[in-house]
């Protein structure tokens, strides 16, 4: 019977649980003018493992098919699983997208909400090597709104409250900077790892940038990649964080540097002085501060010129860059490294601090 072939196409656990139950739907497969199959009456089990089979796209379209379709798919464990990505960015005439990574990471699923019409509908694959990115454009004439609507229904049937990652770029939809922050506090507990970019380096997006980080809790990790026009900018960088990138730091002055709370900073062009950096390496040293901090990347390149500026009366060792070293200390799992310039607290008897070639 032809109707049949598709159930052969299921996984083997799920035609296991499909052939348990086949007695109680025999009589809807037999229907031949019909050629649909019955998955919401299949026992829990074969559901679940044709939803593993399905991509998270698939799934979203399947949960929008009626009420009780829905209802299944929050009840499916796994969900939670799965990656979610939320992006306002350029990429693909400037769109806003939602990204769920399968639970294998081989697969990315992205909605794009796009203004361009004539994207509407239209699906793109990408591969490269072993991983897969398939793309799902849809048209609307107020895209901000549809991909709040968007991103609320997926956070609910993948019962999200937590984000992996946030990409904005936040001077592409400046009208919409704070409807958008707005939604997002409203509906996340919080993110995972948060970049912050900006298309134009002339642009100000001081004042968004500030709201967004006093409205939004950022769990692990935070690349700041925005050029901030005012030295006196008072956004709070978030506390406790596991890495913290500032490549553009020129607004972080030494009372700034004292409210950081990270385990890993990298901070390039700050405005730092010399005496204030050698102040603040000793009480580092001394445990007097950032008892978090284990990791400091600066962006010296005149290594004799910070040596006696700010290393004179702190013990240091200078290593070759081309040094190859395995470090093996409290503080750290054993690691490689080699090349470029950062300064670490290695030990913890006499916490003096090393210049090591960077990871």
């Amino acid at each position: 019977m032809n109707l049949l072939l598709p159930i052969f196409r299921l996984p083997f656990r799920a035609m296991e649980e499909v052939s348990k139950a086949l007695h109680s739907i025999i009589k809807m497969i037999n229907n031949r003018r019909s050629n649909k199959f019955p998955i919401l009456r299949l026992p829990f089990l074969a559901i679940e493992e044709i939803f593993k089979a399905m991509d998270p796209i698939e799934i979203i379209n399947f949960s929008m098919t009626s009420k009780r379709a829905k209802t299944v798919t929050k009840e499916m464990v796994f969900n939670s699983k799965y990656a979610l990505c939320l992006s306002i960015r350029v990429i693909k005439d400037k769109t806003l997208g939602i990204s769920i990574k399968g639970t294998n990471n081989l697969v990315s699923c992205i909605y794009l909400m796009t203004s361009n019409e004539r994207m509407d509908g239209k699906t793109e694959e990408d591969k490269r090597d072993r991983f897969i990115t398939r793309y799902v454009f849809k048209y609307s004439n107020n895209p901000i709104e549809e991909w709040k609507q968007l991103c609320k229904y997926v956070l609910d049937i993948f019962k999200k409250q937590t984000i992996d990652v946030l990409a904005l770029y936040m001077d592409e939809f400046v009208d919409h900077n704070v409807s958008i922050i707005d939604f997002l506090r409203t509906n996340v507990k919080s993110v995972d790892v948060c970049y912050l970019f900006q298309s134009e380096k002339n642009n100000d997006v001081d004042e968004h940038t500030a709201y967004l980080l006093d409205n939004l809790k950022v769990n692990d990790t935070l690349n700041f990649l925005l050029y901030i026009k005012n030295d006196n900018f008072n956004g709070k960088i978030p506390k406790n964080l596991k890495e913290l990138y500032l490549p553009n730091s020129h607004w972080i002055g030494y009372e700034k540097l004292l409210d950081i709370d990270c385990k890993h900073v990298v901070l390039a062009n700050n405005r730092i002085w010399e005496e204030e950096w050698n102040l603040f390496l000793k009480k580092w040293i001394a445990m007097d501060t950032h008892l978090n901090l284990e990791y400091l990347e600066l962006d010296y390149r005149q290594l004799d010129i910070f040596r006696s500026h700010v290393l004179h009366d702190i013990p240091h060792e200078v290593v070759h860059e081309g040094v190859n070293r395995i470090l093996k200390t409290r503080f750290y799992q054993t690691k490689k490294i080699s090349g470029g310039i950062d300064i670490r607290r290695i030990r913890w008897n006499d916490c003096h601090i090393r210049r090591v070639p960077s990871i």
